[in-house]
């Protein structure tokens, strides 16, 4: 191994959790803060918790709302287009429609 390369080892790093809990562990760093623990972890105490630092749940609430409504739009917007298709069939016979006409008279 080279020398002088690796980090600084601290054998008695303070961990410190949100919920109050501290704990001694390896690490490179000599202190460490931390937002879930074992003490707190919903695995652990088989309470459901948000843990929501940034607003992430709250934005993704908002974009799965937002993206509802998107699609009911876009399905009234196709519902539209399908049927103003419907409808110019109605209005003009297509070629098919008419050679079967012609064959109908003639016969």
């Amino acid at each position: 191994m080279k020398a002088n390369i690796h980090p600084t080892w601290y054998p008695e790093a303070k961990v410190s959790c949100a919920c109050g809990q501290t704990f001694i562990s390896g690490s490179t760093i000599p202190e460490i803060r931390v937002e879930i623990c074992s003490n707190c972890h919903p695995f652990f105490t088989g309470q459901q918790k948000f843990v929501d630092t940034l607003g992430q749940v709250d934005r993704f609430i908002k974009k799965s709302e937002t993206s509802k409504v998107k699609q009911e739009e876009r399905k009234k917007i196709m519902e539209a287009r399908q049927n103003k298709i419907v409808d110019k069939k109605k209005d003009k016979p297509s070629l098919k429609d008419l050679l079967m006409q012609a064959r109908k008279t003639v016969n």
